[in-house]
């Protein structure tokens, strides 16, 4: 069965003259299907944006390629974007910068829906459906009228995800949607979208750096380290049982409130230069689990249980009849 989205092999470098390209993406693969959310999280700068803007067609790769419905992604052009890949949407970080500030947000849905879903609809029967996906999103029909900067952080991307709800969207890619909200506003979100996935079936890559957030949303966990994929797998397991060593660091510095609660734990080291990225498992200079081969060879996907990889030399296949595996 052919995936909804699927990102094979993908690598995403920049260039600057007179400096080393950054690999900010090398060979990263992951699949998303209908009716899923799919987290992807790591650090900030690890090259998770830059991975779900690739497969948006925002951001060209070097190598690899993203294929929605079996097809490929073409780059974001002047042009207008072909009628089969308007079906795939982003909702990004910024809610106030993806909004036109000059243009009531009723407006901004309505041309949402003419423009992704072809409908030739007049002003009343538009008006209508922008109320309907403002209810949607949990805000009132009446609020159509305004302007992005009269609404906080939160409504915006309510009114965003409106947006990308009117296009009829199988597969939303979104990029830290809650980032720079406060933490009430980060649970409506997260809860908004989850629900919508659940509701109309529609496949999303939901990227975050709240692994707390992704731990409570997502059916399947990527997690990313230096521009390369590191482990993949069901949230459940990845979660309770974390394959390789920075999952594991990730997961330790999640605050733990409550009795006897102990202060997170903090991975050590600095993230390396991109431009000049260690030899060897680019996690090496930072792992606590690291060994000789580490620094010299590159480690390749261990087939941890079916569905579930790690790219990690101490990594091994876990016979889940044998029972839980020992922590470390």
């Amino acid at each position: 069965m052919t995936a909804l989205l699927e990102l094979s092999e993908l690598d995403v470098s920049y260039f600057h003259r007179g400096r080393p390209p950054v690999r900010a993406v090398m060979g990263a693969s992951l699949t998303v299907d209908a009716g899923e959310i799919v987290g992807l999280v790591g650090e900030s700068g690890c090259g998770k944006s830059t991975l779900g803007r690739a497969a948006v067609g925002l951001v060209a790769p070097s190598a690899g390629e993203v294929r929605y419905r079996g097809e490929p992604v073409e780059i974001v052009s002047r042009s207008a974007r072909p009628p089969r890949l308007r079906s795939l949407q982003m909702v990004f970080q910024d809610p106030y910068a993806s909004l036109n500030p000059r243009r009531r947000v009723g407006r901004q849905i309505a041309d949402a829906i003419r423009l992704g879903t072809g409908a030739k609809l007049d002003d009343e029967a538009a008006s209508s459906r922008v109320a309907v996906l403002l209810e949607r999103v949990g805000l009132s029909a009446a609020v159509a009228h305004r302007y992005p900067h009269e609404f906080s952080g939160g409504q915006c991307q309510r009114i965003a995800i409106a947006r990308a709800l009117a296009t009829e969207p199988s597969c939303v890619v979104a990029d830290e949607p809650i980032s720079a909200l406060d933490a009430s506003a980060q649970a409506q979100i997260a809860n908004l979208l989850a629900g919508i996935v659940t509701e109309s079936g529609l496949g999303m890559l939901f990227i975050s750096h709240d692994l707390s957030v992704v731990r409570k949303i997502a059916d399947r966990t990527v997690v990313m380290y230096f521009g390369r994929v590191v482990e993949t797998g069901p949230t459940g397991r990845v979660w309770a049982e974390p394959a390789h060593p920075y999952t594991r660091a990730l997961i330790g510095a999640i605050p733990k409130p409550g009795a006897g609660s102990a202060l997170p734990s903090e991975l050590p080291g600095d993230v390396p230069d991109p431009a000049r990225p260690p030899t060897g498992c680019r996690f090496h200079p930072r792992c606590p689990e690291v060994m000789d081969r580490c620094r010299t060879e590159d480690p390749a996907p261990v087939q941890v249980e079916p569905g579930w990889q790690s790219v990690c030399w101490r990594s091994q296949p876990r016979d889940r009849t044998a029972g839980p595996v020992a922590s470390r």
